[in-house]
């Protein structure tokens, strides 16, 4: 074993993180050989991890060796605060040379006899996944050579931590995404529908969902949405501005205090979301539809012996930061039988390098009246075909059948 101050402890180091071995092991794993081989060639009492939440303002107790119920007792410790805190908030490494209340927010640490600590942070792709601490019972300056064998092991944890959580967040995204998407839609004389959702290469499944439902007095409601962002926390925004607008629209007949109501709940519990949303209504007894569109772009509309075009209904702000407080209002849409009405999210139209406005040429070129199914084949063939698509692309077609 290398001896404190030794020249010899990075490159021990060095050969114990890059041991070929460890790539068969999951996070867990990883995390208690490592910190098992820190506390021996570091000559410490003790090595703990502590990754940083979600949200980025606390560090939770991941693994530790030589202090188990730092884990155990579920230790948090707020970024900017305390020790850990202050290695996270500063990106930079810290030595502790007197370990009590004034200096730590984890009692744990000086109970147990611990007299020095050294931290360092875990980054990985510019991100702060957590912060790595060793410390000693007995008094010490730890090196030069120490602090930079200890980043070592730092890095090489945050990376597995990095990919650890994007593989983990993909997965349930993907999950919540498909639990989320309706297993069949409603089927009712006179109208029918199709859908698709296809997940994006780059961005991974996101925010973009599409809802059919049917509502009290022979109604149907049709929900096309796009929350900004990726990944799990828009999948996540995205379930819950799901479920309230569907209680939304229990309550209120109109789609645009539909559309209301949602931003003012996402503007007060969903602190810098925005989502574009279009939500239309149609009551099967009437065969009329009731649209409002907040910041989406606009359905477009095929008749018989027509030409399809974008429906004209008025665009509201989108979703979020109390942006649509006033000017939203529903518009009405005529679907005379044999028509069919196309709803989309971007991803269908937006090509790098591309346009807009070609993107939604394009599509409005390619809708014709004809079955729901078969218009969702047709759009997917022309403006997905055989190249994947960079972004979510969520698709619902309404074909007045009567």
């Amino acid at each position: 074993m290398a001896q404190p101050g030794s020249s010899a402890i990075r490159l021990h180091v060095l050969n114990a993180v890059t041991d070929w071995t460890l790539r068969e092991l999951d996070l867990d794993k990883l995390l208690e050989v490592l910190l098992e081989r820190t506390r021996e060639l570091l000559a410490v009492d003790t090595a703990a991890v502590l990754l940083a939440d979600r949200t980025g303002v606390q560090l939770v107790a991941k693994a530790s060796s030589g202090l188990e119920e730092e884990v155990f007792q579920g230790v948090r410790v707020p970024v900017g605060k305390g020790f850990a805190g202050r290695v996270a908030q500063s990106r930079e490494p810290l030595q502790l040379e007197r370990v009590d209340e004034s200096t730590v927010v984890n009692p744990l640490l000086w109970e147990h006899g611990v007299q020095v600590l050294l931290g360092v942070p875990m980054i990985a792709e510019g991100e702060l996944t957590g912060v790595l601490h060793i410390g000693s019972t007995t008094a010490r300056r730890f090196t030069d050579e120490e602090v930079e064998a200890l980043q070592l092991v730092a890095d090489r944890l945050a990376v597995a931590v990095y990919v650890d959580r994007m593989r983990s967040e993909r997965t349930a995204a993907a999950m919540l995404q498909e639990s989320l998407l309706p297993s069949r839609l409603p089927s009712t004389d006179g109208w029918e529908f199709a859908a698709r959702y296809v997940a994006g290469t780059e961005s991974g499944v996101g925010g973009d969902w599409y809802d059919v439902f049917e509502l009290p007095g022979d109604r149907i409601g049709v929900v096309i949405g796009d929350v900004a962002g990726s990944g799990l926390k828009a999948a996540v925004v995205m379930g819950r501005l799901r479920s309230a607008l569907r209680a939304y629209a229990l309550d209120y007949p109109d789609p645009a205090e539909v559309l209301n109501k949602l931003d003012r709940k996402a503007s007060h519990f969903e602190h810098e979301t925005m989502a574009t949303v279009a939500y239309a209504v149609i009551d099967t007894r009437t065969h009329r539809m009731s649209l409002a569109v907040a910041g989406h772009l606009p359905p477009i509309s095929a008749v018989p012996a027509g030409e399809a075009g974008f429906v004209a209904a008025h665009v509201g702000p989108p979703i979020g930061f109390d942006l649509g407080s006033t000017g939203r209002r529903s518009t009405d849409v005529e679907v005379p039988p044999g028509a069919l009405i196309i709803l989309y999210t971007d991803g269908l139209v937006e090509r790098r390098g591309q346009d807009l406005d070609e993107g939604l040429e394009r599509l409005r070129q390619v809708v014709v009246p004809t079955a729901p199914e078969a218009a969702c084949t047709q759009v997917m063939a022309t403006m997905v075909g055989d190249q994947p698509a960079t972004d979510d692309i969520a698709l619902v077609a309404i074909r007045h059948s009567a």
